[in-house]
This record gives C-alpha cells, sequence and structure tokens, in this order.
C-alpha cells in the first residue's frame, strides 16, 4: 500500500482555572426576563435548579484574577510540549481557536490583537521565526476548526508539526443579568500535532463541517445587558437557547455521519464521542440522533465522556480539555487505546458544526 501523510496528535495538555464556582454562587444575581427586560418574579433557587436540571452543570470554572486567555493557553501548550516530549522551537505553526482574544479583568472589552496565537508565542519566548502564529474565530468549535487547518497544512507538506490551541475567557463577558451566563467558564486546551507517513491509515482519518449564517448568525451574539437601567453600553454573550438547541439537534449528527461515512467506518468501529459541552441533554439528544440515522437504538455505556458537570462550557477549551483529561487518566472509567476510532465534534456560534473522525 501506498505510504501518505497523516496528522497526529504527538502530545496533549490543558488549563483548568483553580476558582471553583458552584451554583449557589448565584443565588442572590438578579436576572432579569430577556423579553420584557424586567426582572423575573421567579426565586433565585427556583431558576438555579431548573437551569441545573437541564444543563446538568453543578459547577464550573473561572479563570483567576490576575490572568488572561493567552496565559491559560500559554500553561497548556507548556503542559503539551513535555507530554509529546519536544522542543517548542521545531513547531512550525501555533493555531489559536478562542472568539474573544484577552479579556482583562473588569473589561468586557475583546483583545485580540496581536492574536492569542503570537502572544502565546511571546509568552513561551519561541523564537523561531518560521514558526507562523494566527488564531481561528470560530465559535465554540475553533478548536475543530483549527485542526482542519492544521491537518491542511500537514498534508500538503507545507508544515510538519505545530500546536492547536483551543482557549476562552466567557465569564467576563457574561450578563449578569441574563440567567444563561450560569453556563459559561473558562479554560485551554492543546493539542501537538505531527504528520507521520504511514500505509495504514493513522490519525485524523475524514472531518466535514458546515456554516449555517443565514438566519443562524444571531444565535449567539454580542449584545447589551438585559438590565437597561444598570447598563446601556457593553456588549455580553448573548444566546438564543432553545434556538440553539433545535439547530444542534437538526443537523449536527447529520455532519457526524458525514465524517464516518467519509472515514469508510461503520458506527459500531466508534470507541468515544468527544463532543463541545455546551449543555449534557443536548449532547445526549445529539448523540442519540447519531444512532437514530443509523437506526441503531442500543448506544454503549460509556461512549460520550462528560466534563461539563465540574467545568460547565468553556467555549473553544472543551474538546481539547476533554480530551486532555481521557489521554492523561484524569476522567473515572474512561479511557483511549492504540487504534480506538474517536469522533471529535463541536457546534457553536456561526452557525458552525464540524466532526473529526481520528484513529488513535
Amino acid at each position: 500500500m501506498t505510504k501518505r501523510i497523516y496528522t497526529r496528535i504527538i502530545g496533549t495538555g490543558s488549563y483548568i482555572p483553580s476558582r471553583i464556582i458552584k451554583n449557589d454562587y448565584f443565588k442572590d444575581y438578579r436576572f432579569f426576563d430577556p423579553a420584557t427586560k424586567a426582572p423575573f418574579e421567579k426565586d433565585n433557587n427556583e431558576i438555579i435548579s431548573k437551569f441545573e436540571e437541564i444543563t446538568n452543570i453543578k459547577e464550573r470554572r473561572w479563570i483567576e484574577e490576575d490572568k488572561v486567555t493567552s496565559d491559560m493557553a500559554a500553561e497548556a501548550l507548556k503542559s503539551a510540549a513535555e507530554s509529546a516530549g519536544i522542543d517548542l522551537e521545531t513547531l512550525d505553526f501555533i493555531i489559536a481557536g478562542t472568539n474573544f482574544g484577552d479579556v482583562h479583568p473588569g473589561n468586557v472589552s475583546c483583545d485580540l490583537l496581536p492574536a492569542v496565537a503570537s502572544k502565546v508565542k511571546a509568552r513561551m519566548k519561541i523564537k523561531n521565526p518560521a514558526c507562523v502564529a494566527h488564531d481561528v474565530i470560530a465559535g465554540c468549535p475553533g478548536w475543530i476548526q483549527g485542526m482542519i487547518i492544521a491537518d491542511a497544512y500537514i498534508r500538503s507538506g507545507l508544515y510538519k508539526r505545530g500546536a492547536v490551541i483551543g482557549a476562552d475567557v466567557l465569564s467576563r463577558l457574561s450578563d449578569p443579568h441574563d440567567r444563561d451566563s450560569l453556563i459559561y467558564a473558562d479554560g485551554a486546551g492543546v493539542t501537538i500535532v505531527e504528520g507521520v507517513e504511514s500505509d495504514v491509515p493513522t490519525g485524523i482519518l475524514s472531518h466535514s463541517s458546515r456554516s449555517d449564517c443565514d438566519p443562524y448568525a444571531n444565535l449567539l451574539t454580542l449584545g447589551p445587558s438585559f438590565n437597561e437601567e444598570l447598563d446601556k453600553k457593553n456588549l455580553y454573550l448573548k444566546m438564543s437557547g432553545h434556538k440553539l438547541y433545535v439547530y444542534a439537534l437538526s443537523f449536527v449528527p447529520g455532519v457526524v455521519k458525514e465524517s464516518i461515512d467519509k472515514a469508510g467506518l461503520q458506527l459500531t468501529d466508534i470507541k468515544k464521542v468527544i463532543i463541545h459541552q455546551a449543555n449534557e441533554k443536548m449532547d445526549d439528544a445529539i448523540l442519540k440522533g447519531v444512532f437514530k440515522l443509523y437506526k441503531e437504538k442500543d448506544i454503549p455505556e460509556g461512549i460520550m465522556p462528560m466534563s461539563i458537570r465540574k467545568l460547565g462550557n468553556s467555549s473553544a477549551a472543551t474538546v481539547p480539555t476533554l480530551l486532555d483529561l481521557i489521554v492523561k487518566g484524569e476522567m473515572e472509567g474512561q479511557e483511549i487505546n492504540k487504534g480506538d476510532n474517536i469522533i471529535l465534534c463541536s457546534v457553536g456560534a456561526g452557525m458552525n458544526i464540524n466532526s473529526i473522525i481520528y484513529k488513535w
């Protein structure tokens, strides 16, 4: 069989902030109805209880006061390089999937200049001028989109080795008067990828994507606070939760199936589904949708690991962080073994969806 170049993960790393924010942290918040812009009459305990029932989030991690997004990303890159056993000077590229860049304490403005990838390269004191650094802004699927770009770089022969970062700070862009803000968290995850020649398929086998902008671009946006009297000029992260849920269930299963079919595999060949940690019930419904497309009813126990209960939704960071936790044996009852076919999948602002089939 003819040898070809495949993109393989040789190291993983993550940064999980030390600040643990439990649901009762929000019991004294003042939440406003997005439709009427008036305070909810419901008791906060009822709002928080319903939120936990829907999302299964019990706590989340928020970035430390003295750090920004690129700090977390740099720490995650350091961890990934150590696990790969490489010198950072050997990187040909650094891609950062992020949405808001560095968000500073007490300031909801986004800082995307220079790119997070450039800031990380500077923080890690990487001197190699041939190592290109750039960001990918693609919503929560940013890290997977970065992996798809890295695969194109490597398969083309343009580059041999690189780092793909997923990092976001959502807590500082959350409207304290929006009950949806309970879902948001912070974090960073990184993979080191490298091109390998093989006559047997390995690493990234296939990928599929779709982007629906009209009429879905407004499902995740930046907008004013729901408390109009308090804050009329700053823009906060806003989500049309129910519409996003419907969109994800309608389209994500089809993109996943397409990626499996492209790889020439069957659903039974898949050992793990590592999906964006947005909402546990939504992810369960997406998984059921995938199995339904294959006319399969029985879903193997443990096929879809979840970290959202303790880490919340850290946007572009959720998938690489969860992958790192599994690879390093920090997810009880979860492991990925040599030869396992896994799915890496995300959905988010755009609206964008992407899915990678990866052979470990």
